[in-house]
């Protein structure tokens, strides 16, 4: 099985998120993620960019009656870069997870700017 992504975490949010589900629940989360590292074209279903932003996409897991949104963004095409997490319960988007994932976005960024490649602060 070739492996097209990465998937990485930015933060603790995704990882904490994850460690308060079920197992069946963590692992459709593995299968989601299976498919993102893999299939060359990620249907809709799975994975979409989200309007409104520049380059943040949210994973969508659907479970029982349950759905579940983790956001994201994509860095150097093949890498997936994970943020915050949550239930989705109502057909809008909480604005406050949406505003978190923005910022851990920008966070990323930043310090992927100010850091070199083996993670050391550039502005020493």
């Amino acid at each position: 099985m070739r492996t097209e992504r990465k998937i990485l975490f930015h933060g603790q949010y995704f990882a904490d998120f994850y460690l308060e589900q079920t197992a069946r629940v963590q692992e459709k989360i593995e299968y989601v993620f299976k498919l993102l590292r893999t299939v060359e074209q990620v249907p809709k279903k799975f994975l979409k960019h989200i309007e409104g932003t520049d380059g943040l996409f949210e994973i969508r897991i659907e479970m029982d009656s349950n759905i579940y949104r983790i956001f994201c963004c994509f860095d150097k095409g093949n890498i997936i870069i994970l943020f915050n997490a949550f239930q989705k319960k109502s057909q809008k988007t909480p604005r406050q997870e949406l505003a978190l994932a923005q910022k851990l976005m920008k966070e990323y960024f930043n310090q992927k700017e100010n850091t070199d490649e083996k993670g050391r602060n550039k502005k020493r």
